[in-house]
């Protein structure tokens, strides 16, 4: 964060990198991740085996034919160690790779059809195409629309989401939509009835009639809802601080973070060293931005996830959570930071507590105006170029419409639609390196939603560059579909 105006940047903060990786332009020639991929080739010393023998006063040479077996001795042992070591190598692929076709099934993004086997693109489910041998494809889609978490199933036959009527709706269904939707059923909040804002004309309403079958099998289409009121399901408890409103909404500049105030933040390592922020949005799922995991950093193994945690200081001494699997967007591009945007799967789920909860997706159907009130957190850098801050900082920074930050004295055409500008457009307020991938956030009907991620930027803090954050009512639908497909 910062809350002063910098001097002239001397490079363009497209990324908003860390500067323990990338501070300075290098030197030609040097190592540009020197903490992490050393390129210095330790020489390997020469090692000379040596028998030590009994001598007399008057040593005799060894004859040729006693080197010769020696020399055929040694060669055996290292040909039959060197084929045990192979041998275990090979023995460790296979088993890996027999885990890994047995439980993944489906390779890359794609989702499998879980009654026949059969894999999809995420692109092809609930397209209004069947391509499950069972329809399963386009008859279990589901999704929650608007502020108000209004449960939607789609219909094949008309191609249209349809709010389902609260008539015979019990917990039980609910929890079985939330599955579909990726989400655990440890997390289920709860099902209840709401009036609907706006008067629909027709449902998808339980057959009560339809005996003990499949949920989607149940549901038909009706123009009748007899107790007047849709279900609104809540799969997880999210968008919900310890800290109140109240105290948040007196920031003017950017501020030190309190314990409980931004429990979604999470801090991502590298070999000891923050490099990106993210957001928590299930037990197992976080947010963060594509351009984080970029190269070498696309390994899951380097990293370590840090929760519930304001100093850097504090998290040196603790393992953090391991990472399992990284998805960066498929469309991401590294030069315009298009579909900046990222999931990473833990090992473990998290423990939610007081101080570590998920921030709430932001539903289909939610608009997010100009000058709406927006808040971004992280420990990236005080000032242009300076280093990592030790504590959680966050400072209030309002949209700003697409049409102004792509004026020609702003940012001249780059901000895409699977971007949003929140900032100043005189300075002063910015995120800045270290701060990616964290989360921007705004509250609306009393939760907080996550509206972006935290991209990119020309500097940090500069008159007419505001901070560019990945526009995550874009990327919603690609989020639940991969945790639909991993499960």
């Amino acid at each position: 964060m910062t809350s002063t105006v910098s001097p002239p940047p001397y490079y363009e903060n497209r990324g908003f990198q860390t500067e323990n990786f990338y501070s300075a332009r290098p030197q030609v020639g040097a190592n540009p991740y020197p903490q992490y991929f050393s390129t210095n080739v330790p020489s390997v010393p020469t090692y000379i085996p040596r028998v030590s023998t009994h001598q007399s006063s008057s040593p005799v040479a060894p004859s040729s034919s006693s080197s010769s077996r020696m020399c055929s001795s040694s060669r055996k042992k290292i040909i039959i160690i060197v084929s045990a070591i192979l041998l275990v190598i090979v023995c460790a692929i296979a088993a890996f790779l027999i885990w890994y076709f047995v439980e993944n099934r489906c390779l890359g993004s794609l989702i499998e059809c879980r009654s026949s086997g059969v894999c999809i693109s995420p692109s092809q489910w609930c397209d209004g195409v069947t391509d499950c041998p069972n329809e399963e494809d386009e008859n279990r889609c589901v999704r929650l629309y608007g502020p108000n978490f209004i449960l939607e199933v789609y219909s094949p036959v008309s191609q249209t989401w349809y709010p389902v009527c609260q008539d015979d709706w019990t917990d039980d269904f609910g929890k079985i939509a939330c599955k579909d939707m990726g989400y655990s059923v440890d997390t289920y909040y709860f099902s209840q009835g709401v009036a609907t804002e706006v008067t629909f004309k027709s449902f998808m309403k339980l057959n009560t009639s339809a005996g003990n079958t499949d949920l989607y099998k149940r549901l038909q289409n009706s123009d009748y809802c007899e107790s007047g009121s849709v279900v609104s399901l809540r799969c997880i408890e999210c968008g919900v601080p310890t800290i109140s409103t109240t105290i948040m909404s007196r920031i003017v500049g950017g501020s030190m973070a309190m314990l409980g105030q931004w429990p979604w933040q999470v801090s991502l390592h590298v070999q000891g060293t923050h490099i990106c922020g993210g957001s928590i949005i299930t037990r197992d799922w976080l947010v963060t931005a594509a351009h984080c995991v970029e190269g070498q950093f696309s390994d899951p193994s380097v990293w370590s996830v840090y929760a519930g945690i304001l100093s850097q200081n504090q998290m040196l001494s603790g393992l953090g959570y391991r990472v399992q699997q990284i998805i960066s967007h498929p469309d991401y591009d590294t030069d315009s930071k298009d579909n900046d945007v990222a999931l990473m799967k833990l090992e473990t789920p998290m423990h939610f507590t007081d101080t570590v909860r998920p921030v709430c997706l932001p539903n289909p159907g939610m608009m997010f105006e100009p000058n709406q009130q927006c808040w971004i957190s992280g420990w990236g850098a005080e000032y242009q170029g300076g280093k990592t801050a030790s504590d959680l900082n966050y400072v209030m920074v309002p949209l700003i419409e697409s049409s102004t930050c792509n004026s020609v004295s702003v940012y001249d055409g780059m901000v895409l639609p699977t971007m949003v500008c929140a900032g100043y457009l005189e300075g002063g307020i910015d995120s800045c390196q270290g701060d990616s991938g964290g989360p921007l956030v705004t509250n609306k009907n009393s939760v907080w939603w996550l509206v972006g991620d935290t991209s990119w930027g020309t500097g940090c803090a500069t008159a007419n560059r505001p901070g560019v954050y990945g526009n995550m009512t874009v990327f919603t639908d690609w989020i639940y579909k991969n945790m639909q497909a991993y499960r």
